[in-house]
């Protein structure tokens, strides 16, 4: 049920010019739910009149719409309006830009000092039109930044022709800033707006980052974005698609140094290969390793798709602080890579643990129930999908996969099971308490007439038989329902496991 307030509020932000007229009235401890309610309802000239006239320093989305609920509906859910954010961003401008032109008159009611937009958006760029993606928000704060900064050029020329102090130097007073924080994801398309944007630091509109995503930059580009960003504040940094290689990781990974409170280093699709040996790859993997171990407040680390078949305890080893998460998917590792894992300093530590895409058949199967022994008291997020993991191996891994009392998300798409072992594995964990969440394969005998063999090992989803697939999904509820689980989702897509990460954990 929504309150009363809340109603109130949403009656009179639809009516744009009573709620203008009301603003210099009302006092502030409103405006939070009048945001709420604009946002809620799009209504974007709204929002642009409360946020030109907010009373407060600070305006975070997060406080104000990520952890609240409007009944049963997230303000802030997984897609974020485009109207919305950027008439929050146009009315900060048009703020800006008022006190850039007119730096005498008496001060507004506005006191913004920080726009707080991390975690507003995901790095998902196929969204509608409708809505605000990481990258076209990313877009928009670095036109804005640079469009105040042109501004303030221009009223800097303005003001010095009409009145000069002593020095001969302008003596119009600075206008106080506005500092965004924001989460940026760029990629070639918009690497020069956001590099021009950072460039203007100084500026009345500052653009402060948390998280990094870049896709497909050059080293040289990706180091001057980051020799650009301020280093207190960020506290992941993500390339990806990069084609980096091992030389580039070693020009890129000093300039991360600077980030002394860098929690989280994803390094996907780096195309680092050891076995295609060449020159100076041992030397390569040594700086590489040192570089890692300058990272002293690294707890999450992603090196998927790069082949690094019996490179794991080099490159790892200079960590001085136990990893929490450690995504390794499709890295060709060999026995020897999980038995150092199980005796590092990392495997009491870890929270996530990502090993898709390794075949666990005879020789990996027993390092492997090895590590979980060593995680088993930490670990909340296992993924192991495309494993091959058949019935017969996955009932030899669920005692050890049932010491994890504390797991709760758990990653099995893509492995050939069968309808049965599904449902022995569903009877051996529903005595987990913590697991809500398991990601299972397309069985096997719900293909018609039967499952494709394709080289990478994935079984196509359009050969499934749906109605046999349905009763199979129907009977797996059924029978979290009578074990006293409902609460807990088991589902073939996607789609949920990917909205979890080691900050959500």
């Amino acid at each position: 049920m929504h309150s009363l307030v809340f109603l109130c509020a949403r009656r009179l932000v639809s009516h744009r010019p009573a709620a203008r007229r009301a603003l210099d009235l009302l006092p502030t401890e409103l405006y939070p739910v009048l945001f709420r309610a604009a946002f809620l309802d799009e209504r974007t000239l709204a929002l642009r009149d409360l946020v030109g006239t907010w009373p407060f320093p600070v305006l975070s989305f997060q406080r104000l719409l990520g952890h609240r609920r409007c009944g049963r509906r997230p303000l802030l859910g997984e897609k974020p309006s485009k109207l919305c954010v950027q008439a929050v961003i146009l009315a900060v401008v048009a703020h800006l830009r008022r006190e850039l032109e007119e730096p005498d008159r008496d001060p507004s009611r506005c006191r913004l000092r920080v726009l707080d937009m991390t975690g507003l958006q995901d790095d998902d760029t196929d969204r509608g039109p409708e809505w605000m993606s990481l990258w076209s928000g990313t877009v928009a704060l670095a036109k804005a930044c640079i469009e105040v900064s042109k501004h303030q050029s221009e009223c800097r020329k303005r003001g010095s022709k009409r009145h000069k102090g002593p020095s001969g130097a302008s003596a119009a007073p600075q206008p106080v800033g506005v500092e965004v924080r924001a989460d940026l994801f760029v990629n070639g398309t918009s690497f020069g707006v956001l590099r021009d944007a950072l460039q203007t630091a100084a500026g009345p509109l500052r653009l402060k980052c948390r998280d990094f995503h870049a896709e497909e930059l050059s080293v040289a580009g990706t180091v001057s974005l980051l020799e650009s960003l301020e280093p207190a504040g960020v506290r992941r940094v993500d390339l990806r698609f990069n084609n980096l290689g091992l030389a580039g990781l070693c020009a890129v990974l000093p300039h991360l140094a600077r980030f002394t409170n860098l929690l989280s280093l994803k390094l996907p699709y780096s195309n680092v290969n050891v076995r295609r040996p060449a020159a100076g790859m041992d030397a390569g993997f040594r700086r590489l390793a040192g570089q890692l171990g300058r990272l002293s407040c690294l707890k999450e680390l992603n090196l998927g798709s790069s082949r690094l078949s019996g490179k794991l305890r080099q490159l790892l080893g200079d960590l001085q602080t136990p990893l929490e998460s450690l995504e390794l998917a499709f890295c060709h590792l060999l026995p020897t890579d999980l038995a150092f894992l199980s005796q590092s300093l990392h495997a009491p530590a870890l929270k996530k643990l990502d090993l898709s895409g390794h075949d666990f058949s005879e020789n990996l199967l027993q390092p492997l129930r090895h590590l979980l022994e060593e995680t088993s008291a930490s670990l909340l997020h296992l993924d192991l999908m495309e494993c091959r993991l058949t019935d017969s191996r996955l009932e030899a891994l669920l005692p050890t996969l049932c010491r994890c009392s504390r797991l709760r998300c758990l990653g099995l798409f893509g492995n050939p099971l069968s309808t049965p072992g599904l449902k022995t594995l569903l009877r051996k964990t529903v005595a987990l308490p913590d697991l809500r969440l398991v990601v299972y394969p397309y069985p096997m005998d719900c293909y018609s007439p039967e499952p494709p063999r394709p080289p990478s090992g994935w079984l196509f989803e359009d050969a499934v038989d749906e109605e046999r697939f349905a009763a199979v999904s129907a009977e797996l509820c059924r029978m979290l329902v009578s074990s006293g689980r409902a609460d807990a989702v088991w589902t073939a897509s996607l789609s949920r496991h990917g909205a979890l990460d080691y900050f959500s954990l």
